[in-house]
């Protein structure tokens, strides 16, 4: 069949030309939506119709017929199959038009006909279609378009009916097969689309939603049929470009091509193993990777981070195995950039971002892999032939040396040998069944006990603090270590449950509050507020009188303690909004504590920050405080919120109508996050924001520690305190301290210079000594001296002196501490003509380093050694001598 009967077209060109088409034909072009979706139930974007979701279930219309968009997608359920074949890739992009009732079944096949037949040119005769079993209809559409009867084929539910689940919108499917002739088939004569081998390419898949099945199997027709189709580009390509696998287009060829050139390895594209497999992994998850950061995502151990750092891994690996011994992947990105970014401006908008974060990762993983990979071929290489590695093996690794199993399976089996995962599987839930033991131990049994049965017979604790101090309420409960008792006595510490609060309890970063409850004949105050499921639990102490179940009481937080907090949770929201203009999208919370005397909040990110980002970042905090602006709060629909805009924490299970707080009441406000905690009424109470420290807290996270208000006050007293304490000792002004301190710093360094000078320079008594005891050896003065004392940085310095005290003469020294440390440090150095002469200082280091504890060698002029046994140092330069023949 020939090759020649349609033209090429280029990826970029395939994808232009399907998204122009459409458009002209009155659909709207949408951009492709994130990578990350904002259905809870999906991972990862992983098809077209995912962000018209609310279209097909009636939640939201459009003005338009329908819509076509070009959908960056990610499935991870097949990543182990990726580069085995030419089909499976992790990241691909889903060409698609789709339609809420405006377009008709009819419309859409003939706009597919003819674009493929017409805009592509892709000869009929090549082109295969099928229908569902029973779907006389668009049987009957295909034929009156002039396909042939024989190129249409019925298959069944399993192929070409699509439904949502067992009852619910569905209906069936038809599907473009591309022929790519018979020598890519397996020669059966019955050959047809829906066999199991490559001779009929699937490209388009056309879904017609047009039934609700019923419980009782019946489907009546939906109010609207919908459509939903799906054209995968990389398919498309291999097409119009004349291959046979996704891997062969124009795009994937060019990051192929640079695999290449880094590896110096050659592809081979009906190769699926050895070094054609690892440069298409390579280029399919470069790929995945910056599209995956770029909307946002950190590698991690959870959920889509942890498919990102698995992506990201597998083709730092698959480098190693090629060869590439060097950080590589951030040219990849570079070349991603470079092919994809007109399409997709997000990927140059953090580039810097993307390769930091890149780089970071793969300098860590290929720390992992040094030391991981040593045991696991140790391990490797002590079984016999066909023999499973033990699952404790894989599970150390794992544990120990932070070694994905994933990829311990795949070198164990490129060996030859399997994994016993039953034993992994087992390490792992033994693990976190102590882990778990060990958390709850003391608090599973109280809380199974006591709190649990409360929550089953007493109504949720009515919370009234967002907008009373004080209120007067019930008491339903009172819990005295661990036992619910009936009173509690003066001098008793209790946790009282109430039927109504204004305290807050401990949630979302928020410590709970203190204050007091009051009865007629009793006071007690309240040290801390817990949530134990749906009840308030106030920890008390009675400080007067007997408190009884069923008393009235007046329940009182502690107003300037609350007012503290409010400001510092409302600083937390400042805080990530400013982090993200400044970071990137990226950043998001992943942890926070609100205090009142500080606030601590914990963020993805892959590196430290700079000062001056800690400026902007301080600067943009304080100017929204200074803008004074009233804090917003708004009860709404968790839909209604997420279409605001705002800002929900990753993970966080949240109910169907939440709070919504904003800073001012713009459209677009600097900060809006859904949020239960108490909250300033306007920036201006937080004063002024200061940063006091940012740290790490783990693989790409970060932590700002900060104070607002009255702790940022005292914050700067106490600093100016310590400067005028450090002034005075300076005995200058505060503000010439700096300059004082720099001025005592030189002074420092030259006397260090001096003082190293005479106890290492040739004029030092220990220099000059050895220098006595120097022997003439062939042709050039030898000294071999113990000088204990000095630092092995000074070592250096004394092999200069040895070498100025000669004046100009051959010599060589092998010289020997007993550091103030307790470590050894070894030298062995020698001007050129004692080089010449057959002084050789690598060899004599790395004779004698064992005998001290050490490993060391160097150039013939020069080595030095380390160790850590100071009573070999004796032996070390007698065995010196004999090395050099004395």
């Amino acid at each position: 069949m020939s090759t020649a009967d349609f033209p090429t077209m280029t990826t970029a060109e395939i994808r232009s030309t399907f998204l122009n088409f459409f458009e002209e034909r009155g659909l709207k072009l949408y951009p492709s939506s994130s990578l990350v979706p904002d259905d809870p139930s999906l991972l990862l974007a992983n098809a077209g119709m995912n962000q018209f979701k609310e279209f097909y279930q009636g939640k939201k219309t459009m003005k338009e017929i329908g819509a076509c968009s070009c959908q960056k997608c990610v499935r991870t359920n097949d990543i182990d199959c990726i580069g085995e074949d030419g089909r499976h890739l992790s990241f691909f992009e889903m060409l698609g038009d789709f339609s809420f009732g405006g377009v008709s079944k009819q419309q859409a096949c003939a706009w597919a006909f003819e674009l493929i037949t017409e805009k592509f040119k892709l000869p009929v005769d090549r082109l295969y279609f099928t229908v569902f079993t029973d779907d006389d209809e668009t049987h009957d559409v295909w034929r009156s378009l002039g396909v042939a009867e024989d190129h249409i084929s019925r298959l069944g539910e399993d192929d070409n009916f699509w439904a949502a689940g067992p009852t619910g919108p569905c209906g069936p499917c038809s599907e473009i097969y591309f022929d790519q002739g018979p020598e890519v088939g397996c020669g059966k004569p019955d050959c047809k689309p829906g066999c199991d081998c490559d001779r009929f390419l699937e490209f388009w898949n056309l879904v017609f939603t047009q039934y609700d099945r019923q419980e009782d199997g019946s489907m009546p027709e939906l109010p609207h049929r919908n459509l939903d189709t799906g054209m995968g580009l990389e398919r498309m390509a291999a097409i119009l470009q004349h291959k046979s696998a996704n891997y062969d287009g124009d795009l994937m060829q060019s990051l192929i091509a640079l695999g290449e050139k880094i590896s110096g390895k050659k592809y081979v594209a009906d190769d699926y193993t050895g070094a054609s497999r690892s440069l298409r992994i390579i280029a399919d998850h470069a790929r995945a990777v910056d599209f995956m950061i770029s909307d946002g995502i950190l590698p991690g151990n959870e959920g889509r981070e942890y498919v990102l750092r698995r992506l990201l891994r597998r083709a730092v690996f698959h480098g190693r195995l090629l060869g590439i011994e060097d950080a590589f992947l951030t040219t990849f990105i570079d070349e991603v950039n470079r092919l994809m970014g007109e399409a997709y401006p997000e990927l140059l908008k953090n580039v810097a971002l993307v390769k930091g974060i890149v780089s970071a990762e793969e300098e860590r993983f290929s720390q992992t892999l040094d030391n991981g990979r040593s045991y696991l071929d140790a391990a490797i290489a002590g079984l016999a032939e066909g023999a499973e590695l033990p699952g404790e093996v894989a599970f150390k690794l794992h544990d120990t040396y932070g070694f994905p199993i994933d990829l311990t399976v795949e070198i164990a089996e490129a060996c030859g040998h399997e994994v016993d995962m039953a034993a992994f599987d087992a390490c792992m839930t033994e693990q976190k069944e102590r882990a778990r033991a060990a958390a709850n131990r003391d608090a599973w049994g109280d809380f199974n006990n006591v709190w649990t049965a409360l929550s089953d017979k007493l109504a949720a604790t009515d919370f009234c603090g967002y907008d009373e101090e004080s209120c007067e309420a019930k008491v339903l409960a009172i819990v005295s270590e661990g036992s619910e008792v009936a009173s509690a006595a003066e001098g008793s510490e209790v946790e009282v449950v109430l039927d109504a609060t204004p305290f807050y309890a401990e949630m979302g970063g928020q410590c709970g509050d203190t204050g007091a409850i009051r009865c007629d004949g009793a006071t007690l105050r309240v040290t801390d507020t817990k949530g134990k499921g749906s009840l308030y639990a106030h920890a008390c102490v009675v400080e007067q009188g007997t408190l009884e179940v069923g008393a009235t009481v007046t329940a009182t937080i502690d107003h300037g303690r609350r007012e503290l907090i409010r400001r510092n949770h409302t600083a937390t929201h400042l805080l990530d909004a400013a982090l993200k203009q400044v970071l990137g999208e990226h950043v998001s919370q992943a942890g926070s504590l609100v205090e009142p005397g500080r606030l601590r909040f914990d963020f993805t990110h892959f590196e430290a920050m700079t000062a001056d980002e800690l400026d902007r970042v301080e600067g943009l905090v304080n100017a929204e405080i200074f803008a004074a602006e009233p804090i917003v709060t708004r009860v709404m629909s968790l839909e209604d919120a997420r279409a605001t805009g705002a800002v929900a924490l990753f993970g966080e299970k949240y109910g169907d109508v939440v709070r919504v707080v904003s800073t001012g009441e713009s459209d677009a406000p600097f900060s809006r996050e859904l949020c239960g905690g108490t909250h300033a009424r306007n920036t201006a109470d937080l004063g002024f924001f200061k940063i006091v420290s940012e740290s790490s807290v783990g693989s790409n996270a970060r932590r700002i520690e900060a104070v607002t208000s009255a702790g940022a006050i005292e914050y700067v007293d106490e600093r100016l305190a310590q400067m005028s304490e450090v002034a005075a000792q300076l005995k200058c002004r505060p503000a010439d301290v700096t300059e004082r301190v720099a001025s005592l710093m030189r002074e420092l360094r030259d006397t260090q210079k001096k003082l190293e000078a005479a106890t290492t320079g040739a004029g030092s008594d220990k220099v000059a000594a050895a220098f006595k005891s120097a022997v003439d050896h062939d042709g050039y003065k030898l000294v071999i001296a113990r000088l204990d004392g000095l630092a092995g940085k000074d070592m250096r310095s004394a092999w200069d002196g040895i070498r100025d005290a000669a004046n100009g003469e051959p010599v060589a020294c092998v010289i020997a501490s007993a550091t103030p440390d307790g470590k050894v440090a070894l030298l062995a150095g020698a001007t050129d003509a004692a080089v010449a002469s057959g002084f050789a200082a690598g060899n004599v280091v790395k004779a004698i380093a064992g005998l001290v504890g050490g490993r060391g060698g160097g150039r013939p002029n020069m080595a030095q050694a380390g160790g850590s046994d100071i009573s070999g140092i004796d032996a070390a330069l007698e065995a010196a001598k004999k090395e050099l023949g004395l």
